[in-house]
């Protein structure tokens, strides 16, 4: 390994996560490792096969430079340290481990920087209390990729990302920037990607949480795909829209007060027709998985609550996402169906 190159630790196995590596490993300036779980076993004995509108569509046994199966601790293990740690998981704090558990192993205090590759709003909340030191920088990313099966990746929308950094008051603004801008030398180094710095990352997530906070839990409870809702009309007419304008009150209230006026007819149109695409989070509910409802329904919500906004349509999608979820935990035996002592219903 050449000196000069990041050392990175990608953790989540995943479309998002492998197409990050393969991103690095092209960028020709880091030593890219990745943590995966499922698909460790198959990519260790063939590697990963790829086709990306960005990198070729005939990549064949690629492996990152190191993939373990577990994270792995610097500290213990008297490791080298690792420059920036990329998190792809599934974000999910109501259940455990977190994220910022998942993390800690391979984090040096005031040292390693943290990148979450991840979506929903304040995500940055527990990792900030965790690693108050730290550089913590937002990836809000919006690139179309698919595991269509251990180590096989499909990848059909460009890389498109926006970077910049979490707020955190033990780290100031200049150093906080200054990381941001070291990765996406890493990661972008010869700007063949759109993957850019965002001065702005609050205003893109809650950007982003318009189509997430609808399209991806509507179509989790209903196991419906984006093209059938727009085909039937009083889905989005009675849904999907009321709950876009909700979060963008949400938003407003926050003092994102200058999202564009079109966004919901263009989030509304986002997906082709002739796909029948399924947002990740009917994907989890088709496949029984734990989802993501805290960051990207449950936390719009109580910001705009807790500031006068009237949300009544997410308000109903949030607790109906709840009792999938308690499905999904009784099933994996993270929920036992009994009568607390305090339960007034029994």
């Amino acid at each position: 390994m050449a000196e000069n190159r990041a050392r990175v630790l990608i953790i989540g196995g995943g479309s998002v996560g492998i197409m990050a590596a393969y991103a690095l490993y092209a960028g020709g300036n880091a030593d890219v490792t990745v943590v995966m779980r499922s698909n460790f076993a198959q990519v260790e004995k063939t590697g990963i096969s790829i086709d990306s509108i960005d990198h070729g569509h005939d990549i064949k046994g690629w492996r990152p430079d190191t993939i373990l199966d577990s994270v792995p601790d610097v500290v213990r293990e008297k490791l080298p340290l690792f420059d920036f740690v990329v998190v792809t998981t599934k974000n999910i704090p109501d259940v455990s481990p977190t994220a910022e558990e998942i993390v800690t192993p391979a984090i040096v205090n005031e040292k390693t920087v943290i990148v979450l590759l991840q979506n929903g709003l304040n995500i940055e909340k527990p990792m900030i209390r965790r690693f108050p030191s730290n550089p913590i920088l937002s990836s809000v990313s919006y690139i179309s990729a698919t595991q269509l099966s251990h180590g096989k990746i499909l990848h059909t929308d460009p890389d498109y990302q926006r970077i910049g950094p979490f707020s955190s008051s033990l780290v100031s603004p200049e150093v906080a920037e200054d990381a941001a801008r070291r990765y996406l030398t890493v990661y972008n180094p010869h700007n063949a990607l759109n993957v850019v710095f965002d001065d702005n990352v609050t205003r893109t997530r809650w950007s982003k949480l318009v189509y997430n906070a609808s399209y991806n839990s509507v179509a989790a409870i209903l196991r419906m795909d984006t093209a059938r809702m727009r085909m039937s009309q009083h889905i989005i007419d009675d849904l999907i829209r009321p709950i876009m304008l909700e979060v963008i009150a949400a938003a407003n209230a926050c003092g994102i007060t200058d999202l564009p006026k079109d966004l919901p007819d263009r989030a509304i149109r986002a997906d082709s027709t002739d796909t029948g695409f399924r947002p990740s989070m009917c994907q989890d509910a088709d496949n029984g998985n734990l989802m993501e409802i805290e960051y990207i329904v449950g936390e719009p919500l109580r910001e705009g609550q807790s500031r006068g906004v009237q949300m009544p349509a997410l308000k109903t999608i949030y607790y109906l996402l709840k009792g999938l979820q308690l499905h999904a935990k009784e099933a994996r035996g993270m929920w036992e169906p009994k009568f607390c002592s305090n339960n007034p219903y029994k």
